[in-house]
């Protein structure tokens, strides 16, 4: 029996769910796998979509919400009615593209900071959807990043941690009202 997450593309006043934000300590901890996809589970997925679309979000993972477990939403056209959005649960990365690209990304955990992050242009990663299957998705530019930007924050890592620019880094963080002691770079 296929499951869907029926939500409304739309804001609400009061979103179910709130954000934590840079330098809050719950974006940094570890996540664990889901082991059981039950109601639990798909109402936590349906809270997140209904918070992300409240936000404007285009991806919200579970940590970002104080869930510490492996779980990411993503909807890069939420415009659209008929698109569908895509959850995963578990998700790994097993391939990605030697072909790497630069492009802007923000985060909902860091409102108003937009910068540059290298990453690669195409990636496969198997998850486990709503009804507990496991599935393999081969995506490549938007949908990619935004997948590859969640499943960081599964792993205690923020966009900001993948930025090469230390000097417009540390400009707009100021700026929104961020410290950089609270970036943690990645090789």
């Amino acid at each position: 029996m296929a499951v869907s997450i029926e939500v409304d593309k739309k804001k609400l006043k009061k979103p179910p769910l709130s954000l934590h934000y840079l330098g809050d300590r719950v974006l940094r901890q570890p996540t664990k796998r889901v082991s059981k996809v039950d109601d639990e589970i798909r109402q936590l997925v349906r809270a997140m979509l209904q918070t992300m679309y409240s936000e404007d979000g285009i991806g919200l993972a579970a940590p970002q919400v104080a869930v510490q477990k492996q779980v990411i939403v993503v909807d890069t056209d939420p415009e659209d009615a008929a698109n569908q959005p895509l959850v995963l649960l578990n998700p790994k990365i097993t391939r990605a593209s030697k072909e790497l690209c630069t492009g802007q990304e923000g985060c909902l955990s860091i409102p108003g900071v937009y910068l540059d992050v290298v990453r690669p242009v195409a990636i496969e990663v198997t998850f486990k959807d709503i009804s507990g299957r496991p599935q393999k998705l081969a995506a490549s530019d938007l949908v990619a990043r935004v997948i590859q930007h969640e499943m960081d924050h599964l792993n205690g890592v923020v966009f900001v941690d993948r930025v090469e620019n230390a000097i417009a880094l540390n400009q707009e963080l100021q700026k929104n009202g961020f410290s950089a002691k609270d970036v943690q770079k990645v090789a």
